[in-house]
């Protein structure tokens, strides 16, 4: 009898999973997932949770890509032949993330470096490693979510601060020569951000506050409101 009602269980799960209908995009492309087992595992917040995070980490590759793109000397610094295997190389530990070093980067320290005039490496990997381990860390540093799985608003809220005061960093900072320290800006525009970067890192702080409110509805706990310290760059923790 137990055997019966969970083959009924799955075999309504898999139609369910076969119902959806994919997004039809520009490029061809498909988000649709398929059904494993351990989808059973995990809850509607859970599913959320990892769209989210799929989807942040997306934007983070884009943008890493962009302003690449427009830096040549950042990744050239770190000897790289192009911007796409540059960017490539910095999302490369993703699939193995919880047992790799990359974890364990101090990913304030980086972005302080990346927004400071004297540093010499390259801007760009700073930058973008430090938001990186910063977002994964807001995620326990977890790639899948299940039942039991804990996560705290409060981290997304602190992530979307912080990640508004690096877009304002990459909009403001100069040089001692007046000179941008990267270039995010069109050409013949110095005094305006790209809006293609611009709605990237709209997207992030639209993603990691839109994860805060659903994980504070789901927990009952209540994000304390705060903001950067821009003068002393004190990011808030994750």
């Amino acid at each position: 009898m137990n055997r019966t009602l969970l083959a009924c269980l799955l075999s309504v799960v898999l139609l369910a999973a076969c119902n959806g209908q994919a997004i039809q995009r520009k490029d061809g492309s498909s988000s649709v997932r398929g059904f494993s087992i351990r989808d059973l595992a995990k809850s509607d917040v859970d599913s959320v949770v990892e769209i989210h995070q799929q989807e942040l980490l997306a934007s983070l590759k884009a943008l890493t890509a962009k302003l690449y793109r427009r830096n040549p000397a950042e990744w050239q610094k770190s000897g790289y032949p192009s911007a796409d295997e540059a960017t490539t190389a910095l999302f490369k530990a993703l699939p193995y993330w919880q047992v790799g070093s990359q974890k364990n980067l101090g990913w304030a320290d980086l972005l302080t470096q990346a927004g400071q005039p004297a540093y010499t490496g390259d801007r760009v990997k700073a930058m973008m490693s430090g938001l990186l381990v910063m977002n994964m860390a807001a995620y326990n540093h977890q790639t899948e979510f299940y039942l039991l799985s804990e996560m705290d608003a409060q981290k997304f809220y602190n992530a979307a601060r912080n990640t508004e005061y690096v877009a304002w960093e990459l909009a403001t900072r100069r040089d001692q020569t007046g000179k941008p320290l990267l270039v995010s800006s069109p050409p013949g525009d110095s005094d305006t951000i790209d809006q293609s970067i611009e709605r990237e890192f709209g997207k992030l702080i639209g993603l990691q506050d839109t994860l805060a409110k659903i994980i504070e509805d789901k927990n009952n706990r209540a994000i304390r409101f705060s903001v950067v310290n821009a003068a002393g760059t004190l990011f808030l923790p994750i």
